[in-house]
C-alpha cells in the first residue's frame, strides 16, 4: 500500500509560477517511478510528467516541456512539480501516481499507475 498527498496547488496569476509536492508513505519511496497528471473541467485525465525511482529519468508532456520540472528527494519520500510561466490552459487538478510496476521506462498511460493521491487544485488565471 501507498499513501499520497498533494499540497502546493492554488490561484496565480498568467506567468507565474508554483510548486506542487506530493509526499508519499508505506511502500519504500525509492523502488518505484512517480507520475504528475492533471484533469481539467470536462476533459480527461492526461500524464504530464514523470520520474524514474532513482531521479535519472525523467519525461515531460510537450506542452509543459521547458516550462515544468520534476524532482524527487527519496530521503524525504517526496516528489515535486516546479511549475513556471503558466498559462491559463494549465488550470486543473494535479494528481500525483506511483507506478510500482514499470521498472525500465516511465508511462505515461494512467492505467498504469497504482495508487494516486487526493489532487490540489491549480488555478490560472489571465
Amino acid at each position: 500500500q501507498v499513501q499520497l498527498v498533494e499540497s502546493g496547488g492554488g490561484l496565480v496569476q498568467a506567468g507565474g509560477s508554483l510548486r506542487l509536492s506530493c509526499v508519499a508513505s508505506g511502500r519504500t519511496f525509492s523502488s518505484y517511478a512517480m507520475g504528475w497528471f492533471r484533469q481539467a473541467p470536462g476533459k480527461e485525465r492526461e500524464f504530464v510528467a514523470g520520474i524514474s525511482w532513482g531521479g535519472g529519468n525523467t519525461y515531460y508532456l510537450d506542452s509543459v516541456k521547458g516550462r515544468f520540472t520534476i524532482s524527487r528527494d527519496n530521503t524525504k519520500n517526496t516528489v515535486n512539480l516546479q511549475m513556471n510561466s503558466l498559462k491559463p490552459e494549465d488550470t486543473a487538478v494535479y494528481y500525483c501516481a506511483a507506478d510500482l510496476t514499470t521498472t525500465l521506462r516511465i508511462e505515461t498511460d494512467l492505467r498504469k499507475y497504482d495508487y494516486w493521491g487526493q489532487g490540489t487544485q491549480v488555478t490560472v488565471s489571465s
